[in-house]
């Protein structure tokens, strides 16, 4: 190496621009003290600034042998560096179809058929995961609960008029049978078709009870019919075995009489508005443990403490055993509110007088707030299953209605 060469890698004093020895404190030609010069941080690196006309791209990162680690800003008018690879622009993210859904995540992105973004990727809640509905004198909520991956649960609540123009309630709550195919398909379809029959035979003049049997079997032949449609095990010699299932409980207000019909383990409740009066369950379950407790084998604290308790013996389902609906008829002599719940609420309120303590005081005025109390009390205990829970306020006739 040259001296001249030696002398361009030497640092220079700032003072007098002379070569500076390595260690030196002070400049030997004009005695500056160099202990006064900072030195640059080490911990991130410097940003230079190109003059006009330097050779430096803009934003790019020198890497390689030599390479600093510092970024180059060119000034205005700079010429590019030919060798620097600028970086390709970015797609936008695709904007939501007409009338599409929009991400709940990045609130850009559309949603593909299978619930994600296809933006983001981000999983979209399904509609089913929580659903609420309220029609003055009936409301129900459902929730797909904290452990389960979807709502296997369905309700459904309406309205109409019996032929002397009064009104009549309805409420159907059904549970999907987690351990068939297609549970929640099953719920969906038994709930729909058992609140269509009610609505066709109760403004006929059916009475209540009998319109309450048929629509249970309507609902089941709903249920039967899926095991038959493609996707499901259609012409499999075996396709009652695992065939889509589910419960079902309804409730009927009319002509001042309380109906209540189910298959399985879904329960009504009857909580008075005068909580000094004791409140009562008004089903039994189809399962081993009321199975147990009926023929006096084991009495209700030991059956319902077994790990069989909750296996169910009806059901709707083409694999049902036999379909025997249960029906049964009441007329209060007081205003209540009729509880109508699948085993995810009763199993963290499961005597009457403990529903009875879960139900808010204002129910009765404020159905909906009621029904959302009581998912949230299910959660709040756990949430183990999917929770819904439909509230009818029951109004005593002028005419006492007893």
């Amino acid at each position: 190496m040259s001296q001249n060469h030696q002398e361009n890698a030497l640092p220079r004093c700032p003072g007098c621009e002379e070569p500076l020895e390595q260690g030196d404190l002070f400049c030997g030609a004009c005695g500056y003290d160099l202990s006064a010069v900072p030195e640059p941080p080490r911990d991130r690196p410097t940003v230079a600034i190109a003059t006009p006309g330097a050779a430096a791209a803009p934003g790019v990162r020198r890497d390689g042998p030599g390479a600093s680690g510092d970024f180059e800003l060119a000034a205005p008018g700079a010429a590019p560096d030919p060798r620097a690879v600028p970086e390709p622009p970015r797609a936008p993210a695709p904007a939501p179809a007409a009338g599409g859904k929009v991400c709940v995540a990045c609130r850009a992105g559309r949603v593909d058929g299978d619930g994600y973004c296809e933006n983001c990727g981000h999983a979209q809640p399904r509609e089913r995961d929580h659903m609420e509905q309220e029609l003055g004198a009936v409301a129900a909520v459902s929730d797909r609960g904290l452990r389960h991956h979807r709502n296997e649960d369905s309700f459904a609540v309406s309205t109409t008029a019996l032929p002397d123009g009064s009104a009549a309630v309805v409420a159907i709550v059904c549970d999907g049978v987690s351990s068939a195919s297609r549970p929640d398909e099953a719920s969906a379809a038994a709930a729909s078709a058992a609140n269509e029959s009610l609505l066709a035979s109760l403004p006929r003049g059916t009475h209540p009870q009998q319109a309450m049997h048929e629509a249970i079997v309507a609902a089941a032949d709903s249920v039967n019919r899926l095991a038959q449609e493609p996707g499901g095990p259609e012409r499999d010699p075996h396709r009652h075995q695992n065939a889509p299932a589910c419960t079902l409980v309804g409730a009927v207000m009319a002509s001042g009489l309380l109906v209540v019909g189910w298959v399985g383990d879904s329960r009504v409740y009857w909580v008075p508005e005068d909580r000094s009066t004791a409140p009562a369950r008004l089903t039994e379950d189809d399962s081993w443990a009321a199975q147990m407790v009926a023929t006096g084998l084991m009495n209700e604290a030991e059956a319902y403490a077994d790990e069989r308790a909750h296996a169910i013996t009806g059901w709707l389902g083409a694999d049902a055993y036999e379909l025997e609906p249960h029906t049964a008829s009441f007329k209060p002599d007081r205003p209540g509110v009729v509880v109508v719940c699948t085993d995810g609420l009763w199993n963290y309120a499961e005597s009457a007088a403990e529903m009875a303590a879960a139900v808010p005081e204002d129910a009765y005025a404020r159905p909906l707030h009621g029904a959302q109390v009581l998912v949230g009390h299910a959660l709040d205990g756990g949430g183990h299953d999917n929770v819904t829970v439909a509230l009818l306020p029951f109004a005593v006739s002028p005419q006492g209605g007893a």
